[in-house]
């Protein structure tokens, strides 16, 4: 048997060599791991691309899109009426603006004109000018420019058809409109000189005598004055022109009605008194009641051509009365006890 001499120096230099190689292998691929996952740290940290948003107001809407989509943009749309028959199929807004620094992906929000909400002159002939006025309105109410105004004050002529028909229009019935258009109206008075009856007044009620004038259509004027001892209170006693009289339409009524004497604790009697505009020809007016508990009552509505309406009412004090015009209120005041006559 061959024996072997183990020389320990060299076995522990050996080890200590491999030792080493093991150590150092393992350091390095410890920091290798630690490269890579600080790369894959900083990649997710980052992100997508960054981009500048460009500026797509007044392009035509592919090219906004082809634009966007070179710097990874995506747009999303909505719709909107402009002033303008030619800005249909155009941007009219973006957000986020131009310039902005957004990730690649990003959506863009891309307002685009659909048109105008018409593109030609309708026919107005014939129609009414308060239903024209208010269809308009309510068609652009949005608009910080209405596509169709009208110009004021219009040009009246006395003619067969009713007061407040469109007689003649400019420009004509389907015009092209290319943008804001002004429109000037014709409109009709009513015939000329139209004589009427004066209707029966003397010895109605105050109601009745408001629902009579309702149906007239006249100017009107009430006076109070106190009951004498065989009349009543809330009447009227006498009338200018009197009964049967020819008058003519746009002339005037003056009635003359007596006060209460049993007025309640609270209640007022007065006549509401307020200069309405001189009108070419009678518009809506009506006067409404708002009582303290909250309950409305309409006390009169009238085709009224302007001047001092006057109106005589029984109310409780602290009741609202409400003044309107063509559906729009003009005027409001509060019932007090201490009203003068």
């Amino acid at each position: 048997m061959k024996l072997i001499n183990l020389d320990l120096d060299s076995i522990e230099g050996y080890v200590a060599n491999h030792l080493r190689l093991f150590i150092s292998m393992a350091a390095g691929i410890l920091v290798f791991v630690g490269i890579i996952a600080l790369s894959v740290f900083f990649v997710a940290v980052r992100g997508e691309e960054e981009t500048m948003v460009p500026d797509v107001r007044g392009k035509e809407l592919t090219e906004a899109i082809l634009e966007l989509q070179a710097k990874e943009l995506y747009p999303r749309l909505r719709l909107r009426y402009s002033q303008s028959v030619h800005d249909r199929g155009f941007v009219l807004e973006q957000d986020p603006r131009s310039g902005t620094i957004v990730k690649a992906g990003r959506r863009i929000w891309l307002v685009v004109s659909q048109g105008a909400v018409i593109d030609s002159v309708e026919n107005y002939i014939g129609r009414n000018i308060d239903e024209v006025r208010m269809e308009l309105q309510t068609l652009f109410a949005s608009s910080p420019q209405p596509l169709i105004s009208l110009k004021e004050p219009f040009m009246y002529q006395y003619s067969a058809e009713a007061p407040g028909v469109i007689l003649r229009q400019n420009p004509e019935p389907g015009k092209e409109i290319s943008g804001p258009t002004v429109l000037e109206f014709v409109i009709s008075q009513g015939a000329e000189n139209v004589m009427v009856r004066a209707p029966r007044f003397t010895g109605l009620s105050v109601q009745d005598s408001l629902e009579l004038l309702g149906r007239l259509g006249m100017d009107f004027v009430f006076s109070v004055r106190e009951a004498g001892a065989e009349e009543a209170g809330e009447t009227i006693v006498s009338q200018v022109p009197e009964e049967s009289e020819q008058v003519r339409q746009d002339g005037v009524i003056r009635l003359t009605v007596t006060a209460p004497g049993d007025l309640e604790d609270g209640e007022v009697f007065d006549l509401f008194t307020y200069a309405i505009p001189k009108n070419p020809y009678p518009l809506p007016v009506r006067l409404d009641a708002v009582l303290p508990s909250g309950e409305q009552r309409r006390i009169i509505t009238v085709e009224y051509p302007g001047g001092d309406f006057t109106v005589p009412y029984r109310l409780p004090a602290g009741t609202i009365l409400v003044l309107s015009m063509v559906n729009r209120e003009i005027h409001r005041e509060t019932v007090r006890p201490s009203s003068p006559r």
